[in-house]
């Protein structure tokens, strides 16, 4: 079995002995706590103290440092997986940035306005290595905007992958994968940068020189 040290790695973009984020997860240190436990606990925290914001765009690399989202109140996919990354990796638990391709099918008018499409890309989750297996997680969505869009967040138990929100709590259609590009030791931001321009080339058209804007 390959080694996963590479994914419990201290980085520029998963810097997790900054100070922000030792503060982030100290409650997570007791040794009292299973990985297990520790896992939900940070990834319940990650979830719902950051609100979903899938409208600011960044090509700016300290955007993407894990101690800089955990300074903001709000974060896309790839943000919010960035910190959760780093918080999982500082409690010794190996963690690692999976992307993909996600289309939404509530609330898509601002996203077909703002985006062109109904499809968000590159769409971020989290693999976490517990009991010798990984499993897929996402934070994505906050509870408060679930509850918002009649959908159950998604709730992690240490035991099985939880990233998908197929349906609302009254069957329609919420969100589906529609590409999966595998997954990352650390933030691959030219790849990134390359999806975005590829997938919504009029928002970086209008944009000229400017690394991050909001829509």
């Amino acid at each position: 079995m390959k080694s996963n040290k590479p994914y419990l790695q201290n980085s520029y973009y998963f810097d997790f002995e900054s100070d922000i984020i030792q503060d982030l997860i100290a409650e997570y240190n007791a040794d009292s706590l299973s990985s297990k436990e520790k896992a939900i606990g940070i990834y319940t925290k990650i979830r719902d103290g950051w609100k979903y914001d899938p409208y600011s765009i960044s090509l700016s690399k300290v955007n993407f440092r894990a101690s800089s989202i955990a300074s903001k109140n709000s974060g896309n996919c790839v943000e919010k997986s960035i910190l959760l990354i780093a918080c999982l990796r500082a409690i010794n638990i190996p963690a690692r940035l999976h992307l993909g391709k996600v289309k939404n099918h509530l609330a898509v008018e601002k996203l077909v306005e703002k985006f062109g499409s109904n499809e968000l890309t590159p769409h971020g989750m989290v693999n976490v290595f517990i009991n010798n297996e990984w499993l897929k997680m996402s934070p994505a969505f906050n509870a408060t905007l679930c509850e918002k869009f009649n959908v159950a967040p998604l709730d992690f138990d240490g035991e099985n992958s939880s990233y998908l929100q197929q349906f609302t709590s009254d069957g329609n259609r919420f969100m589906e994968y529609t590409d999966d590009y595998g997954y990352f030791k650390d933030v691959p931001l030219t790849f990134m940068e390359n999806k975005l321009k590829e997938h919504y080339p009029h928002i970086f058209d209008t944009a000229n020189d400017v690394t991050e804007f909001k829509l």
